[in-house]
């Protein structure tokens, strides 16, 4: 297959499965960064047998905000796995520690995405409670990212998944602008929108992602959002769930359970 390029002009729906279709075949076996493998890398691998059907799959994650513990491995694997600049300000995902106070007032706290560890309560007998809230993309059925990208780079899969194509962005921000869940950066050294892939190359090789797996209390629960029975079907099933800024009709696809009202 020819090389793509910019000038070629948008990603079409055929050029897509092609490039879904090789990530599955380059991720059989082999240990893979994403946000480190050039699309070109990807077209120019063999095709996959049995190869993965993404129209079989409709994917969403479960966050049980009574199980976390605002460890932050989830924080440390996803930037290992996924190739995410170490510098602050850069997170697929990050941790917020949320100090509700006698008197009513929100205080939200996430030192280095929670890498860094969250202080003691320096006045406890203040605090009405306390927990910590794991953030990332919302994978959105209705994405204001996609409508707003002006050359097609950032798009929905067929089994639910924001992704970016790296060969078609141009690193204009309008999708970090847009994302109501401040859920994107641009890339320090690449220059291109960065985000939560749900670790896409190991759903298609049958993994979990990666945050999901060093969980140490299950806070995260992965799977299919209906369709078959997963950990997130029953998740979904046995809890009373939330969504953040349910207001903007963006049909966010992370499910919250346990979440007080004052989270946005």
């Amino acid at each position: 297959m020819a090389e793509m390029t910019r000038e070629d002009g948008p990603p079409s729906a055929s050029g897509r499965r092609a490039f879904l279709g090789d990530l599955a075949a380059a991720c059989v076996g082999t240990p893979l960064l994403l946000g480190a493998v050039k699309l070109t890398d990807l077209l120019a691998a063999p095709a996959a047998q049995g190869a993965y059907d993404a129209a079989e799959h409709w994917y969403g994650m479960g966050v049980d905000v009574e199980r976390c513990i605002g460890c932050a491995r989830c924080v440390v694997a996803c930037k290992t796995e996924n190739d995410v600049p170490e510098e602050p300000h850069f997170f697929n995902t990050w941790i917020e520690r949320y100090l509700i106070r006698n008197d009513g007032e929100v205080e939200v706290q996430s030192p280095n995405g929670g890498i860094d560890g969250f202080a003691p309560l320096e006045d406890p007998g203040s605090v009405r409670r306390t927990f910590f809230v794991p953030k990332l993309c919302n994978h959105c059925e209705n994405p204001p990212c996609v409508q707003v990208c002006p050359v097609g780079a950032t798009f929905i899969t067929e089994d639910g998944v924001i992704l970016v194509d790296e060969g078609y962005c141009i690193g204009c921000r309008y999708c970090v602008q847009a994302c109501p869940y401040g859920a994107r950066y641009i890339h320090p050294e690449k220059h291109v929108a960065g985000k939560c892939t749900f670790c896409y190359h190991r759903l298609r090789g049958g993994r979990l992602p990666a945050c999901v797996e060093v969980c140490p209390t299950g806070a995260r629960i992965f799977g299919e959002v209906e369709g078959r029975p997963t950990p997130l079907s029953r998740f979904m099933r046995f809890n009373d769930l939330q969504i953040l800024k349910p207001n903007l009709n963006t049909k966010p696809k992370v499910y919250y359970s346990n979440l007080d009202y004052e989270v946005s």
